[in-house]
């Protein structure tokens, strides 16, 4: 879809010197999201190196809900497809249907923050905080990072339906809306990462 913002626009034919502006931004942001993609790489292995220094304290199968994790990823894995028929209301023109789904996205993004949040708390109420083993230092740090990441998306969300109100659905705000997207659905895909290397071996 950032193929298309580049030559044609919710509006019509975007003419040659902004397209390349476009098309500019498009290929900084896919540079900006590899750069992320690497941190989270990092964190992953260091998640793996340090799983079994738990330091005498709490591993995952005591610590980790399942039930907990499984809601968090239903609420993420929904907002990305919410996030999609934002998308689609974006091709159509549609500036109610937009910032609808937009609402209805940063909603379930700050459903799944809740969920987070909580298991954070309950963790440092047992005193499982980071500083408890190296194992729980890399959780936070993991888990943490991502959940930063899902703030910044719920308030660039806010932002976009801010100026989506104001101005309406014009070239530059539809090529941020079309970022805003890359970036959600990134973070969905990092959240099966974590769902899958985390909670599930740290529960079975």
């Amino acid at each position: 879809m950032t193929a298309g913002i580049s030559t044609t626009t919710v509006s019509g034919v975007i003419p040659a010197s902004a397209a390349q502006k476009y098309e500019e931004k498009a290929f900084g942001f896919w540079i900006y999201l590899m750069s992320d993609a690497i941190i989270f790489a990092l964190l992953f292995a260091t998640y793996v190196v340090m799983l079994d220094n738990t330091a005498g304290g709490p591993t995952g199968k005591q610590l980790f809900s399942i039930e907990r994790a499984a809601g968090g990823t239903a609420l993420l894995l929904l907002s990305s497809a919410t996030f999609g028929f934002a998308s689609v209301a974006l091709a159509t023109s549609n500036r109610l249907r937009v910032l609808q789904w937009l609402a209805v996205t940063a909603v379930l993004g700050l459903g799944f923050l809740f969920l987070e949040f909580g298991e954070f708390r309950s963790m440092i109420v047992e005193g499982a905080g980071p500083d408890r083993s190296g194992f729980l230092s890399a959780f936070f740090a993991l888990v943490g990072t991502h959940g930063l990441h899902v703030s910044v998306g719920i308030i660039w969300i806010v932002v976009m339906i801010g100026q989506v109100s104001i101005k309406g659905l014009t070239r530059p705000v539809a090529s941020r809306v079309m970022r805003l997207g890359l970036f959600w659905h990134f973070l969905d895909i990092i959240w099966i990462g974590i769902f899958s290397i985390v909670y599930l071996p740290g529960v079975l």
